[in-house]
């Protein structure tokens, strides 16, 4: 079975990597890097793709983003649902589909499983001849966001669909939600839904993560930080 490298050596090295079908959730509170992990984690090795949802950036900016740190965005396909609010008259392309809004989880759908069809038929750009299933990496950037439009029970249920699919199409899905926004059953229903959680703190020199859910794994505490799209982790 596929498995996907992180960055984090005692997960590569001694795991050989996440297992295909892992979700995990990120808790991170505001104005740490924990957007920066998320993004450092989704970014596409050789043969791998990326799917991104984003609810708080343009795709022009992430695309932008990506190049800017040296990533491959031909192998990035991208859930917008920023842009369509000022220029609706925009129109889907191979790379990027359009939502009007985040509070639209059908539209949300929908788009994500035509870029999924279009990575899985070969049809994506950037596509080319690999493993199948292709090795895709997910990220929803960001919950907090969807959690401002949609009701907890209605999201729980969008959410435990789409992680059902990543985890029978093998792939990786990466979920970030702030830690400080929401109270404890808001946070356990998310947690409920994921294999793996990534707990981020912030402290004046630094920024700490500590992984649960992964057997054998420490659970200690780790500062990080993310350089031109890249994790370095410091045990």
């Amino acid at each position: 079975m596929y498995a996907y490298k992180t960055g984090i050596s005692h997960i590569d090295d001694q795991k050989g990597g996440l297992e295909a079908g892992t979700n995990i959730l990120i808790l991170a509170p505001a104005l740490s890097r924990g957007e920066q992990l998320g993004y450092a984690l989704t970014k596409p090795l050789p043969g791998e793709y990326s799917v991104i949802l984003s609810t708080s950036m343009r795709s022009a900016e992430l695309l932008e983003f990506f190049s800017g740190n040296g990533i491959n965005r031909d192998f990035i396909g991208i859930i917008d649902t920023v842009t369509k609010l000022s220029t609706p008259e925009i129109t889907d392309s191979m790379q990027v589909k359009y939502v009007a809004s985040p509070s639209d989880l059908t539209g949300v759908g929908i788009k994500f499983s035509s870029l999924m069809e279009s990575i899985f038929n070969g049809d994506f750009r950037g596509s080319e001849e690999g493993l199948f299933p292709p090795p895709v990496r997910f990220y929803l950037d960001s919950v907090t966001t969807m959690l401002m439009y949609r009701k907890l029970e209605v999201l729980y249920q969008f959410l435990h669909v789409l992680t059902s699919k990543l985890k029978k199409m093998d792939g990786l899905g990466i979920y970030i939600l702030n830690s400080e926004s929401f109270d404890e059953r808001t946070i356990s229903l998310m947690k409920q839904l994921m294999n793996v959680v990534i707990e981020v703190k912030s402290e004046p020199h630094g920024d700490f993560f500590r992984i649960r859910g992964i057997k054998g794994a420490s659970q200690e505490w780790m500062q990080f930080h993310v350089s031109e799209g890249t994790l370095e982790v410091r045990i």
